[in-house]
């Protein structure tokens, strides 16, 4: 297979099967193949009209649904180039990444959104808008002709180019991962290979089509076997999509889980009795689902399941067959809680410049405190400073335009610098950290800060939190919190700190009760921590704090 869009092509032979399904306020609605086919013909049909040609850049920035997927196979059939875009994202971010790929095209999901990029004052190219305002004369509807040729699938190189995947950007500007149609092909064989997807399996899609462990996971993967795809309406909406469209499988992050559990332990909250028989069915769960638990476990495991877990399990639809988490990491008191009440949570591990799954864990061998194996074709060892090195097929070819970049991160020996630190035991990768966020104490200390403010984010009080440290004497804590006391939180935190080594407490807290978020630049879009910015914000109150105490 040379094209992605052999993945489509395929189902043509049926074209009443339905592949997706999405919601226009309380109504549902399916999509046939032929339905699907009809609007990439009407799509390709528009490309040639605007002259795009093989290696073209083509920008998207649209909401997850059926556009999304037919713009996506048209420009991929005739060869060019996808570049996804956050709606989410800043409008400054967005418009910079579509400059720097030169884009010929660029197509939004409204014209409050294009009128936000034109502001930038950046170089950008046409805009079609998919919903546009009354008087916008760039509505999407106006490119697209009435009626079009079948779909065309171009027979493409090995090492075509066919997307531009912008990474986060957590420390600078985002660098362009240049993924070839090879690449994702190999991952999407792999991820077959591990049994992570069915023909008989429906995807509930909740995260943007422009992070690739959804493009990959929750668009080629079902679409290469068959399996159909509803499209969830909003996060706003999503309780209750779980529960009216019943999927059985979710391609996740760990804080759609973690919201989910916070519900559950503020109804839980107002009953003693309630809360120690779901405390009890989590952690009689999780020691039969790791082969821990004694007979007395396996004895009562049912009776508690139906008690409390089915209830529980009902809210996300009542017949997930497994979720996959990825795109951050996974608390593992989360992991243990919705594996111990009944639902296989499969913590996997990836970066868009391997297309970008690298392992994760199986149905039948989880071990939620790992990231599972690597996937089948995929090597994997730890290089210099603890750094997971991966290789493979679904390597990326570079990143777009950035030598420099590209030679620091991919060696001569092909292999894919991830930038954390792991280790590797019985074939299993559990990740330590990010290798630039580990902080060096001035007293020589070594500490990668995830755990313990996965640790801290326990304790209600806090709503985010950063942990600084960094060529200091001793730790303090960045909080985003609505309690004002310093030393009430310090002693918070100090008291979730306790299985840590002793060394490891914080002295000072600077709290905010201002969340850190996409629209103040704190976040990326996906979600990730931007910490030399979060640094900056605090820089004069932590330079004060340090100086206090010298001086002291």
């Amino acid at each position: 297979m040379a094209n992605i869009g052999e993945y489509f092509r395929q189902h043509l032979a049926t074209p009443e099967k339905m592949l997706y399904r999405y919601g226009e306020g309380d109504t549902w609605r399916d999509v046939t193949v032929a339905e699907v086919a009809v609007l990439v013909g009407r799509w390709q049909a528009a490309l040639r009209t605007l002259g795009l040609g093989t290696g073209d850049r083509v920008a998207v920035c649209l909401r997850n649904g059926v556009n999304w997927v037919a713009l996506d196979l048209a420009a991929l059939g005739l060869g060019l180039v996808v570049v996804p875009l956050y709606v989410e994202d800043n409008p400054d971010n967005a418009a910079w990444c579509v400059d720097n790929a030169e884009a010929k095209l660029l197509v939004v999901e409204n014209t409050r959104m294009a009128n936000a990029l034109r502001a930038t004052g950046r170089s950008l190219p046409p805009i079609y808008v998919l919903r546009p305002d009354s008087g916008d004369s760039t509505s999407v509807a106006k490119l697209l002709p009435e009626n079009a040729s079948p779909p065309e699938f171009r027979n493409l190189g090995a090492r075509a180019l066919a997307t531009i995947c912008y990474t986060s950007g957590t420390s600078g500007r985002p660098k362009g991962v240049m993924l070839s149609h090879d690449n994702i092909i190999a991952n999407v064989t792999s991820c077959q290979r591990c049994g992570m997807a069915r023909p008989t399996d429906l995807f509930l899609s909740i995260l943007p089509l422009s992070h690739m462990f959804e493009r990959t996971g929750g668009y080629y993967l079902p679409l290469s076997i068959g399996a159909r795809v509803v499209y969830a309406r909003s996060v706003a909406q999503l309780a209750d999509d779980l529960a009216s469209q019943r999927p059985t499988v979710m391609f996740a992050v760990p804080r759609i889980f973690e919201k989910f559990k916070a519900r559950i332990d503020e109804t839980l909250s107002a009953s003693t009795f309630k809360r120690g028989l779901f405390e009890q069915c989590a952690a009689r769960g999780w020691r039969v689902e790791s082969r821990r638990g004694g007979m007395l476990d396996a004895m009562l495991l049912p009776a508690l399941r139906a008690l409390v877990a089915k209830q529980i399990l009902a809210r996300l639809g009542g017949r997930l067959r497994l979720t996959v988490v990825g795109g951050a990491a996974l608390d593992p008191d989360i992991a243990h809680t919705f594996i111990g009440l009944g639902l296989p949570m499969l913590q996997g591990y990836g970066m868009t410049e391997a297309s970008p799954v690298i392992s994760v864990n199986r149905d039948d061998d989880n071990d939620p405190d790992s990231v599972g194996e690597a996937l089948p074709g995929v090597e994997v060892r730890i290089g210099e400073g603890g750094e997971l090195l991966a290789r493979g097929d679904n390597v990326m070819l570079g990143y777009w335009r950035n030598e420099e970049a590209t030679r620091a991160s991919i060696d001569p020996d092909s292999w894919l610098h991830t930038g954390d630190i792991a280790e590797i035991r019985d074939k299993r990768i559990y990740i330590r950290g990010r290798m630039k966020d580990i902080l060096v104490m001035s007293n020589g200390e070594k500490l990668p800060p995830q755990d313990v403010e996965f640790a801290l984010l326990h304790d209600p009080v806090f709503e985010q939190v950063m942990l600084v440290g960094e060529g200091r004497p001793f730790l303090t804590l960045l909080a985003v919190t609505q309690e004002g006391n310093e030393q009430t939180l310090v002693a918070h935190a100090n008291d979730r700190l306790k299985g840590f080594p002793r060394w490891v407490r914080i002295r000072r807290c600077i709290a905010t009760r201002d969340p850190w978020s996409i629209e103040n630049g704190l976040l990326t879009p996906t979600l990730k921590l931007k910490r030399p910015l979060v640094l900056a914000k605090f820089k004069d109150e932590l330079d004060a704090v340090y100086a206090a105490d010298a001086k002291g």
